[in-house]
C-alpha cells in the first residue's frame, strides 16, 4: 500500500489579490492567498481524497509560515518542505478584473527559497507514491530545480510509477524560445500522460492540429496526450483512439487562472481512479468550468462530496 497516492512538487508563492478593479499602483487593499500551478493540482486532488505529498522550499519568514500553514490545512503533506533561512518566500500582485479578461500578475520570485530546489530534497519516500505530476515551471526557475524535475521524473520512471506533465508555459522564465521548447519536451517525453494547451502544443511541436500535436508525442512514447482547446472543450488521444470532449457551458466567467490546473485535477483523479479517458477528459471541462466562475486561483476546486453530487447529476 502506498502512503501517498501522489507527489507533487513546485513553488507555492504568497498571492496578494487585489480588492479593487484598476492599475495596481492605484490598489490600496489586497487579500492575502497562496498561488502556484503545481500546488494547485496538489490541492485539488487532496480536496478529492487523494493522499498527497508536496516538495518544496520556503523561506523563514512569514510569507513562508503562511504558505505552509494554507498548504496543512488543504490536507498536504509537507514534511518534504524544506525552510530557508537565506533565501525569502516568492509572491505575487494580483490585479483584480471584473470582464473576465485575464488579470495582471507582477512577481516577485527571482532568488526565491523555491528557486533552490534541488535534487538534493528527493528522500526515499517520496518515491513510495503510485503517481508524480510535474509542470514546465519548475525547470524554468533554475538549473537546479531542472535538475530536481529530470530525476523525479527518471526515479519514478525507474520505479514503475506513472507520471503526468503539463507543461504550464512561462516564456518570461526562460532565457529564449528554442531552449524552453528543447527542455519542455524532454521532459515530457518522461511522462505517461501530457496534458498540454493547444497553443503550447503548437508552440512545443511546430504542429497544428490537435491530431498531428498528439503524434509529436505519442512518437516519442507518452501514452496519453490530453490538448484542452478552451471554448471548444478538450481532445485526447493514444494508441487506443481519439475523441473530442464538449466543454461545460459558463454563463459568466469570473477569472480565468487556474482553469488548467483544475482541467488537471479532473482528468489526473478520474485516471487514477481507473476511469475511461473520455469520462476523466470530461471531469477535466467541469473542474475547469468551475474555476472560471470562482475568483481566485485554486478557490473553485470541488471537494470530493460535490464531484459526487456533479457524478449524480450526470448519471440521472
Amino acid at each position: 500500500m502506498h502512503k501517498h497516492h501522489v507527489l507533487c512538487f513546485g513553488e507555492t508563492m504568497a498571492m496578494f489579490v487585489a480588492e479593487q478593479a484598476g492599475d495596481l499602483a492605484s490598489v490600496g487593499q489586497f487579500g492575502k492567498r497562496i498561488a502556484g500551478a503545481d500546488s494547485n493540482v496538489a490541492i485539488g486532488l487532496a480536496r478529492l481524497g487523494f493522499k498527497v505529498r508536496w516538495l518544496s522550499r520556503v523561506g523563514d519568514d512569514s510569507l513562508g509560515r503562511f504558505v505552509l500553514d494554507s498548504l496543512r490545512r488543504e490536507g498536504l503533506d509537507c514534511s518534504g518542505v524544506e525552510v530557508d533561512a537565506s533565501y525569502p518566500t516568492g509572491f505575487q500582485l494580483k490585479a483584480r478584473c471584473d470582464d473576465g479578461s485575464d488579470p495582471a500578475v507582477e512577481y516577485f520570485r527571482r532568488g526565491s527559497a523555491a528557486s533552490r530546489l534541488s535534487p538534493a530534497l528527493i528522500r526515499p519516500g517520496c518515491l513510495q507514491a503510485c503517481h508524480l505530476h510535474a509542470t514546465g515551471i519548475p525547470p524554468a526557475l533554475s538549473d537546479s530545480c531542472r535538475a530536481l524535475s529530470h530525476a523525479l521524473m527518471d526515479a519514478m520512471r525507474s520505479a514503475g510509477r506513472s507520471i503526468s506533465f503539463d507543461p504550464n508555459l512561462r516564456p518570461s522564465l526562460w532565457p529564449d524560445q528554442s531552449s524552453m521548447v528543447r527542455e519542455i519536451n524532454a521532459l515530457a517525453a518522461k511522462a505517461d500522460w501530457v496534458l498540454p494547451g493547444l497553443e503550447e502544443g503548437r508552440l512545443l511541436t511546430g504542429q497544428h492540429t490537435p491530431a498531428d500535436i498528439a503524434a509529436f508525442y505519442l512518437d516519442q512514447g507518452v501514452e496519453l496526450v490530453v490538448i484542452k482547446l478552451g471554448d471548444a472543450g478538450a481532445y485526447f488521444r493514444s494508441a487506443q483512439g481519439e475523441g473530442q470532449v464538449a466543454p461545460v457551458p459558463v454563463s459568466h466567467v469570473v477569472d480565468t487562472v487556474g482553469a488548467g490546473d483544475a482541467f488537471a485535477v479532473g482528468v489526473l483523479s478520474a485516471l487514477l481512479e481507473g476511469r475511461a479517458v473520455a469520462e476523466a477528459v470530461a471531469r477535466g471541462n467541469w473542474c475547469g468550468s468551475r474555476a472560471v466562475q470562482s475568483r481566485g486561483d485554486m478557490e473553485g476546486l470541488p471537494l470530493r462530496h460535490e464531484l459526487e453530487a456533479h457524478d449524480l447529476r450526470r448519471s440521472a
